[in-house]
Order: C-alpha cells, then sequence, then structure tokens
C-alpha cells in the first residue's frame, strides 16, 4: 500500500505491527520481514537504551541477523528519548529504507510513539522541578492512587489509561495540568490540522481472546529473564554510579522493580528476595499490558489478530499480504 507523504513529497511503503507486551510482535515481525524483504523500527522505549538487554527482551544476534533492526541500543540509559524523536528519526528511517527498495515494518508496544507517527504530538511543557517537588511532597503525604483521584478530577481521559501506582505517569500529567491549566489529553488530541503523512499507515495489532493466556507467557518471559541474569544486568547498572531510580530508562518494567528491591537489601542488609521481585515484576508487567490495549482501543484503524490463535502468525500473513 502506498502512503503518501507532504503534496511535494515522497511515498512511503510501510506498515506497523502492535501489540501488548509478550504477544509475539518479535516472531511476527520476523516472519513479515523474511516474507516482504522489509528492515525494521522499533516502537520501543526500554529497546533503545544500550545495555539493557535481558530485562527488555532485545532481539538476540541471531534474530537481528534475519532482518536489519533500527532504532535499538541508540541511548545510554543516562539520556532521555522522546515520543518527538521518535517521530523524527522513524520518519527519516522509512525514507532511508524505502530508498533501499524495502518496506519499513514498525513493530513494539509503546504506543505513545505510535501515536506520535500517526497524528503528531502538540508541544508539551517542560518538565518544572519545582512542580515535580510539590507533586512528590504531596505524594508522600497522600501517596500515588490519592494523586491519581487527583488527576481523574482535572483530566478523566488520561486518568483512565493509567494505573493509579504508575507514580511516573501520573505525576507528569498532573506536572503539565499545573504548569499549563491544561489536560495532558488536550495535547495527545489536537492534530486535526496538522498533515499526518502517516495517518493511514495500516496497523495490525495483536491482542489476546483470552487475557490468561497473556499473563500466561509475560510469567514465562518473567522466569526466562530471571534464568537468564536480569537482577545480574541491574546490579552492573548500579554499579556504574551515574544512574539512579528516577531516570526514564530505570523506571521502565523489571528494572523499576529490581532496583527498588536492592535498594531495600543495602538499606537492611536482607537477602535479594527473588521471589517478591518476581512477583512484582509480574504484576507491573501486567498492568504495562493492560495499559498498552487500553492504547490500542483507541486506535479504530487497526486490524486485530487474536494473538492467543493457534494460527495468528498465519491470520497476519495474509493481512499483510492482502494491505500490501
Amino acid at each position: 500500500m502506498a502512503i503518501h507523504g507532504k503534496p511535494e513529497s515522497r511515498t512511503f511503503r510501510a506498515i506497523a505491527l502492535a501489540g501488548p507486551t509478550a504477544s509475539g510482535k518479535t516472531a511476527c515481525a520476523l516472519a513479515i520481514a523474511a516474507q516482504h524483504d522489509a528492515e525494521i523500527i522499533s516502537v520501543d522505549s526500554a529497546l533503545v537504551y544500550r545495555g539493557m538487554d535481558i530485562g527488555t527482551a532485545k532481539p538476540t544476534a541471531a534474530e537481528r541477523a534475519i532482518a536489519p533492526h533500527h532504532l535499538l541500543d541508540i541511548r545510554d540509559p543516562l539520556q532521555a528519548y522522546s515520543a518527538a524523536e521518535f517521530a523524527t528519526d522513524a520518519t527519516r528511517l522509512i525514507g532511508e529504507i524505502n530508498a533501499r527498495g524495502k518496506l519499513a515494518l514498525l513493530a513494539g508496544g509503546t504506543m505513545l510513539y505510535f501515536k506520535a507517527l500517526f497524528g503528531g504530538l502538540d508541544a508539551m511543557p517542560p518538565a518544572d522541578t519545582a512542580v515535580r517537588g510539590e507533586l512528590d511532597a504531596l505524594a508522600a503525604t497522600k501517596g500515588w492512587p490519592a494523586m491519581h483521584a487527583m488527576l481523574q478530577e482535572v483530566d478523566p481521559v488520561t486518568a483512565a489509561r493509567l494505573a493509579p501506582n504508575d507514580s511516573q505517569r501520573v505525576q507528569r500529567a498532573l506536572e503539565v495540568y499545573r504548569i499549563s491549566g491544561q489536560p495532558l489529553s488536550a495535547f495527545h488530541t489536537s492534530n486535526a490540522s496538522r498533515e499526518m503523512p502517516f495517518k493511514s499507515m495500516p496497523l495490525f495489532s495483536l491482542e489476546p481472546v483470552n487475557r490468561a493466556w497473556l499473563h500466561q507467557r509475560i510469567a514465562q518471559r518473567f522466569d526466562a529473564m530471571l534464568a537468564a541474569g536480569f537482577v545480574q544486568e541491574v546490579i552492573a547498572l548500579r554499579a556504574r554510579g551515574d544512574l539512579n531510580a528516577d531516570l526514564p530508562s530505570m523506571r521502565c518494567v523489571g528494572y523499576r522493580q529490581a532496583w527498588e528491591l536492592l535498594d531495600e537489601q543495602e538499606r537492611t542488609g536482607a537477602s535479594f528476595a527473588m521471589n517478591t521481585l518476581r512477583e512484582r515484576g509480574i504484576a507491573a508487567t501486567r498492568q504495562l499490558a493492560k495499559r498498552q490495549l487500553t492504547w490500542l482501543r483507541s486506535m479504530p484503524q487497526r486490524r486485530v489478530i487474536a494473538c492467543d490463535a493457534p494460527d495468528a502468525q498465519q491470520q497476519l500473513l495474509q493481512l499483510v499480504r492482502e494491505a500490501l
């Protein structure tokens, strides 16, 4: 399918594959890439970080050998990477991939990145340390569920897609409201008059019919990460000495829970509670998957494939062939 850019511009050949964590996106993306000579653009806010391989389920060297991958390992964990930067980088990469005569396949689960590419984002106010300090102090006395209730009053749209204990995103949404007087959701929906060359890009979405199937996959994957040395990976990141729990990289699911438990271990001198990490990590990953599915339901243009169907990959490949 031809995706048209600006009037003076190029024709883009690109498709998108989204889905919650552990839904099978990597295997499906590789199958599409093999059939259609595609290069894969990662749509994942955790895979951009170097040295964060196990806890992000980063594609292996063997998987990367099947098809070229982009936007992996492009930032140090000390650095931030925004949705706006992603949209800029992805736009450039789509053009470069097409110039090589190949299909661009955007695959991942960071829905804000997809939204930034499909519809653009308004420039939101920058972080304000004073406002964040006030919110942190308030949260210390009231707790994050109460802060989430405050957000519900001023921005019910954003509150509906955030977990009550998602302190990072609840804080940012409240910060934006305090600084600008506008809800965060307003910045995500006021792009109707803008040029949106990727708005009609085919979007395929892997979504489970049975949520228990996804929960089992999440648990199996977290267990595999633990067995592969995930805790040692986090210990190595802490040993650098320049990272902290408030960085976006260390707030990624799994890393945040491991960091907190390692902090507790240092304070108390107790042995590391691996079972507790497993419970917290799996619970946090389930919450992430729930948020991702909420985002996906707000994208009516998507074509849904039941990822828990035995022939899910075959169904997807057929739909892709039809779209191309």
